[in-house]
Parts: C-alpha cells; sequence; structure tokens
C-alpha cells in the first residue's frame, strides 16, 4: 500500500487544480466567447496541461520514496 505524505498530497492538490483549470479552458474556447480572452484562455490551456502531468509524477514519486 501507498502512503501518502504531505508532499505528495500538496503535489495531487496541484495536479487537480491544473487539471480543473484545462477542462474549464477547454468549455471556454468551445463556448466561442471566452470571458477572459481566447489568447488568455489558451495560454491557461498550455500551461496547465504539462502542470497536471508533472505534478502528477511528482506525486507518485514522492509516494514511491515515502513506502515503508
Amino acid at each position: 500500500m501507498v502512503s501518502v505524505t504531505p508532499k505528495s498530497g500538496v503535489f495531487l492538490a496541484g495536479s487537480c487544480i491544473a487539471a480543473i483549470a484545462a477542462v474549464g479552458s477547454v468549455f471556454e474556447l468551445s463556448s466561442g466567447e471566452a470571458q477572459l480572452g481566447t489568447l488568455t484562455t489558451g495560454i491557461i490551456l498550455a500551461l496547465s496541461i504539462p502542470l497536471v502531468i508533472v505534478f502528477f509524477m511528482a506525486a507518485v514519486r514522492d509516494a514511491k520514496a515515502n513506502q515503508p
């Protein structure tokens, strides 16, 4: 069983927030009129997708490193 440390929990939270931002950006862009503008929303989408992967991989690495 893998134990979640506070550090890996923070990484997982960051991954979740970035994933929510990515999904929200997709919906905003698909609606045709993004509230923050197409460019800003596109930038948020472009940054949030790699962040999801980076934060998730960091959480997995931290949890594996702290296995009993």
